[in-house]
């Protein structure tokens, strides 16, 4: 018999940082499962990331904190090439093409002439999608 997952809605998770905490405290990530545990908990609450209280934020911000803090010290992320990272941005945010020539404000073919590696991301391509995806321009840069 395959085991499901009941799905979160908003009204599940606590609205009080007590609360939040009685669900999963935030303490230093030791190890992968620590680590696994934390970043199921970030992901079942980013989908309401914009509704958040401010005790939510707060405890979401903590979270996010010790996850980052743990990878800079025990992950090793593979070298993405910009064009990569791009395109999996585009497909986490359900983006297209031509969304992409929407966000850079160019031509409509430029989107896909980008993502097919036919014309480079340019410095001015960079900061846009920085700006847009909360990005450092170089990311978007070789």
């Amino acid at each position: 018999m395959k085991k499901t997952r009941k799905k979160i809605s908003f009204s599940d998770i606590p609205r009080d940082f007590a609360g939040l905490c009685d669900v999963h405290a935030p303490r230093p990530i030791h190890d992968s499962v620590d680590y696994n545990n934390t970043t199921e908990i970030i992901g079942a609450m980013v989908l309401w990331e914009k509704q958040f209280s401010r005790d939510q934020k707060d405890y979401f911000d903590v979270l996010v904190t010790l996850v980052e803090q743990y990878e800079k010290e025990n992950v090793t992320f593979p070298a993405v090439s910009p064009l990569d990272a791009l395109k999996h941005l585009l497909d986490e945010h359900k983006l297209s093409a031509a969304d992409l020539s929407r966000i850079l404000g160019a031509s409509r073919h430029l989107g896909s002439m980008i993502l097919r590696g036919e014309r480079s991301i340019t410095a001015d391509h960079a900061r846009v999608l920085g700006a847009h995806f909360g990005l450092p321009a170089g990311a978007f840069i070789e």
